[in-house]
């Protein structure tokens, strides 16, 4: 079985792209359409970060060769549907994005100092901070030689996310200011790095597919909130100890001083609780592996991880209600199913 074909068959079932949730002709069609599209995708992902410079050849594919879920391609080619469907502008705009979205993590996981993306040690951790900058620059640029052959507000669009995942990155570096609620800030950040740019999926995929206008608004919605969605349960991920699922030990992002929504729920109730106050403090002092590992279990039971949980399932409510002024039909179904299996998900 391919790479691709893996892939493939893990989005179809994310999606509920078979026969139980498509029953109808046209439903299958449909589905079709969108793995065929990703598949598109797919090999154009392969073509465009191919370079004749062997170290940026390499580099440059690392994380893409890695794996992911490519939501934000999905999304677009789901969009598209509402319209006239997949079109090489269509599976242009969404290669473009997750070109993006690639880039993204490798400037993050030096800003984060991470030592594993994807299951593979981090791009910093085998060439260095520098390479690691570098190849994330240089996985912009060739996004937006993708996006500049594309509708000028296409290019608009894309310059205005690259803009707010630069302002995520800087507020999530800075930190909360003096008199700013910190849950407050922390919930923008997740907006601006990661619902920006799944919205921004979504919307170049009712843009170039020529669909009503009207559904523009609905799809940002609904992308900008799944996206928010999609960080608070990695943030509940992030205390699994299925090391096997997750490919990081439990606690990474909180050992990586990382003030995830469980933290930061439980700097709250510890202003006015003594065991979460006891709780934080092991886990801001310098705990060795196992006492690090013990507290960590201790704040997956604690009751501020269900709290993160169902806010979680909150703006994925929020995201499936934006949905409402969207015809009846597969988009909505499949969007619907797609914000209900990633906040299930549990890697």
């Amino acid at each position: 079985m391919t790479p691709f074909a893996r892939r493939g068959n893990t989005l179809r079932s994310s999606l509920g792209l078979g026969e139980k949730l498509f029953a109808s002709s046209d439903e299958r069609h449909f589905a079709t359409a969108i793995e065929e599209g990703l598949e598109l995708v797919e090999e154009g992902l392969s073509a465009e970060l191919s370079f004749a410079d062997s170290l940026a050849d390499t580099t440059s594919r690392y994380l893409l060769d890695a794996g992911g879920k490519r939501i934000r391609p999905t999304l677009t080619l789901l969009a598209a549907q509402l319209g006239g469907g997949n079109n090489p502008d269509v599976v242009k705009a969404a290669m473009a994005l997750e070109i993006t979205h690639l880039a993204s993590l490798y400037h993050d996981d030096v800003m984060d100092e991470a030592l594993m993306r994807r299951g593979v040690p981090s791009a910093q951790t085998v060439w260095g901070n520098s390479v690691a900058i570098l190849t994330g620059d240089l996985l912009f640029a060739r996004a937006g030689k993708l996006i500049a052959g594309l509708d000028p507000e296409v290019t608009l669009l894309q310059a205005e996310v690259f803009e707010r995942l630069c302002l995520g990155q800087l507020h999530e570096t800075i930190g909360p200011q003096d008199g700013e609620d910190a849950i407050a800030h922390y919930i923008q950040v997740l907006a601006d790095k990661t619902g920006s740019l799944i919205a921004a999926a979504a919307e170049v995929g009712v843009m170039l597919s020529k669909a009503d206008e009207s559904y523009r608004a609905s799809v940002v919605t609904f992308g900008e909130k799944i996206g928010v969605a999609f960080q608070l349960i990695d943030d509940v991920i992030d205390l699994s100890s299925e090391i096997e699922e997750t490919g990081k030990a439990a606690g990474t992002d909180l050992r990586a001083g990382v003030a995830t929504l469980p933290l930061l729920y439980l700097r709250r109730a510890a202003l006015t609780d003594g065991e979460a106050a006891a709780l934080l403090a092991r886990l801001e002092s310098d705990l060795d592996d196992a006492d690090f590992a013990a507290a960590v279990a201790e704040l997956r039971e604690h009751a501020v991880t269900r709290e993160t949980l169902d806010e979680a399932h909150r703006w994925s409510r929020d995201a499936v209600a934006a949905l409402a002024p969207l015809p009846d039909g597969p988009v909505k179904k499949a969007l619907t199913r797609f914000a209900d299996t990633l906040v299930e998900r549990s890697n």
